[in-house]
Parts: structure tokens; sequence; C-alpha cells
């Protein structure tokens, strides 16, 4: 370890939680001041909406119902207007958090490719491949019906949904395509028809796949071989050294994206979800007190250590809401932590794939909470099937935009379940999507 850059480090970890802090500030003065007029017509919008929603449940008249439905269009463009103004007002602070994202996105995939191929090729064969693989997955899927387990035994215990007694929304309030259950459709995510294809989309799964195979075929042509590895080798340090550069713009992506979060959504949105909120990270708490268990029965007291070396790591992706933000640098801080290059570039990116622990919670806890909040009791072994469902859909479809949504949205459909429920959800996922990435 160079003793020279850790205080860089440690800085910029402060450095993120100052932003953090000042963000929060200026988006709650935003939301007061200069985003006042917007908010206020959102609101009186939506309880328009919610009035000509209560009225049409027991209007009659068919004329009146025609009438009704105009308007409920006409003030629906309206919010609309009203949204893009908004959005338009904080787009800059919107720039600095995707400017950063987009450099991270760039970064990504090629790390990926360059270190897993380089760990594949030194573990040397097919068979060291397959076992320390086998490990891998063994340890991703236990974690994995944990996480859901644990997910669905907390909101059985809380019952937000029928404790928080919001107003539902009606059906078609919400549009979020479903995800695929087929098993064409995931194999679809698994496999990929061209490798750049997968790294321009950010596919991690594919990527993983075709470097995997890249890196077994470089260990077997022997010498040959270690003309590409050492390539691979130079270029991933390249790579890191760029991502170096990148982080340094981590402290303004986390200001812009705390700023224009709170200044859209406000502090008053934490108020009337604070019950759904405050029991998810209780959940979110025990699962992270679950895993920390996980790593002391095997590290022991360095299990302590590991958890600092990743703190930075964590908050970057709580509050960039990003998950492939925190990757380079959490792949630079378990080698620092002493794990090896070659199992690091092999089992962190099966991991942004297959080892989604806060999502996986969330899916079952999201999906039950929306169960109660429609009054449909789901006895238990309906509630095993739906999680075996989300263990199944879940894998591989990282790369998708409000990923856990999508699932969400395809197990709803196949346990009956009004998607519209998601509706309750679309405000404050962000606010769970930083406890979900961290």
């Amino acid at each position: 370890m160079d003793p020279a850059v850790k205080p860089k480090k440690s800085f910029l970890t402060t450095y993120i939680i100052i932003a953090m802090i000042l963000g929060v500030t200026l988006g709650f003065v935003f939301n007061k001041n200069y985003l006042a007029e917007e908010n206020s017509k959102l609101a009186s919008i939506e309880n328009s909406i919610r009035a000509l929603n209560s009225s049409l449940r027991v209007a009659t008249d068919t004329t009146v119902i025609r009438s009704m439905e105009q308007e409920k269009k006409v003030l629906s463009k309206s919010k609309n207007a009203v949204l893009s103004s908004r959005d338009k007002k904080m787009e800059p602070f919107d720039l600095l958090a995707d400017v950063f994202l987009r450099l991270i996105k760039m970064i990504v995939a090629p790390l990926v490719f360059t270190t897993l191929v380089v760990g594949v090729a030194k573990l040397g064969d097919i068979n060291s491949v397959g076992r320390i693989g086998g490990k891998t997955l063994l340890w991703f899927i236990s974690a994995s019906l944990v996480s859901l387990l644990l997910g669905m035994i907390m909101v059985n215990v809380f019952k937000p949904g029928i404790r928080m007694d919001l107003p539902l929304p009606e059906v078609g309030d919400v549009v979020i395509a479903n995800a695929g259950l087929s098993v064409k459709t995931f194999l679809y995510h698994v496999f990929p028809t061209s490798v750049i294809d997968a790294m321009a989309k950010n596919e991690i799964l594919q990527i993983v796949v075709f470097s995997l195979l890249f890196g077994v075929g470089t260990a077997a042509i022997g010498e040959q071989g270690k003309v590409v590895i050492t390539f691979m080798d130079a270029a991933a340090h390249v790579i890191l050294k760029i991502t170096g550069y990148v982080m340094n713009l981590a402290p303004l992506a986390v200001f812009g994206a705390m700023t224009a979060i709170v200044g859209k959504q406000g502090l008053n949105i934490l108020t009337t979800y604070s019950i759904f909120i405050s029991e998810f990270y209780f959940a979110l708490l025990i699962l992270w007190l679950v895993l920390f268990l996980a790593g002391f029965a095997v590290l022991r007291r360095r299990a302590i250590e590991l958890m600092k070396i990743i703190r930075q790591p964590i908050v970057l992706a709580f509050s960039t809401s990003s998950s492939e933000a925190a990757f380079p640098l959490t792949m630079e801080k378990l080698q620092r932590f002493g794990c090896k290059n070659k199992i690091v570039s092999f089992v962190l990116p099966l991991g942004y794939s297959f080892n989604l622990d806060g999502s996986m919670m969330y899916m079952t806890f999201a999906s039950l909470f929306i169960a109660q909040s429609y009054a449909i009791d789901l006895p238990l072994a309906t509630q095993l099937s739906m999680l075996l469902v989300l263990m199944l859909t879940s894998k591989g479809i990282a790369g998708v935009p409000r990923a856990s949504l999508v699932v969400i949205a395809g197990t709803l459909a196949t346990f009956n379940i009004p998607e519209a429920g998601l509706a309750l959800l679309l405000g404050i996922d962000p606010l769970l999507d930083m406890g979900r990435s961290a």
C-alpha cells in the first residue's frame, strides 16, 4: 500500500459527505423558493386528479364520465408540462451527476473485460475456473435467497401497506414495461450476439460470459497467451488510472444529484412515506448485519478492517444511487485489502449481475407492500413462489433503468396484483435506490 495515496482517498470521502450535506441544504432552499411555483401547481393538479378519480368511481351518467375523463387527460397533460418545466430548471444539477455517471459507465465495460480476462487466464485451466466459479455462485445464490427471504419476513412483520393507509392509484397511472419471465428472455440477457453491443449497453452479464470464454481460450494457447495477458494487465492498470481522475469529480456529482432530488421531491415526501422508508432502511441494516456476520465467520477481526476500507465506495454508491459508480473503486479497495487480483476480477463482475442483495430484498419487500396496500392476502406458499420467481427474474438485468421496478412489474402481473400499485413507490424510488445501491 502506498501511504502517500491514503490521505487523498480519506479526503475524497470527506468531500463526498460535505457535498451531500450542501446538496440537501441547497435542494431544500430551491424546493421552497426557486421551484415553489411548480411544486404548488403539481400539488394542485394531483389533488384535482384524485378528486376526479373519486368522482369517477361513483359516477353513472355516460356523458358525465366522458367529460371527467377528458378533464383528467387535460390535467395529466398540464402535469407533464409542469414536470418538464421543473426538470429544466434543475437541469444543470442533473447534468453534474449524469456526466459523472456517463464517465463511470465508459470505464466499467473495458475494466470488467480486461481484469476478468487476466484473472481467468492466470487461474490456469478450466478446472480452476469451474471450482472458483462454483463456490462463487453457491455464495451468490445463498446470499440472494437470504436477501429475498429477509425482505419477505420484514414486510410481513411491519405490514407497511396496511399501516400507511395511502390512497391507491388508478390502473394506468403508472407505465413500466414488464420484465419477461420466460427462459428465452433470461438466456438473451446471458448470451451476447455481439460483445461490442454488450459493451455499448453495459450488459455486465454478457460481458462476463465473453470474458470468461476469452480468458479460458487465452490460458489454453499457452506461451502465445502471455502476450495477451500482459497487454490486458497493462490496459486494466491504465483504466484504473483513468478511474482515479474521474473520481475527483465525485463530490460535484453527489452535490448535483442531492440538490436535484431534494429540490424536486422536497423533504415533505419523507414525512408521508416515513413509515415505509424507515422500515425498509431498518431491513437493509439487518441485511448488512447478516452479511457482516457471514464475513466475520471467515475473516474474523479483519472483517472490521474490510468494512472500513470499503466505506468510500459505499458512500459513493449511496449518494449517486448507482452501484456502477462504485465498481472501479470497490475493485481497487478489495485489492488493497489483500484479495488476489485474479479473484477480485473474477468474482466482482459476477456479483454485479448475480448478487444484487439490496435490490432483491427490496423486490420482495415492495411486491408484498403493494399487495398489502390493495388488501390482497397472499398465503405463505404463494409468497414463497413469488420469492423463487424473483430469484430467477432478477438475474442479469442490472443494466436496465429502474431495474428493480421492471422486475417487480412483471412479478405483480404474474400473481394478479395490480401493477398500478407501483405508482405508490415511484416518488420515493430514488431515495430507496440510494440504500439499495449502497
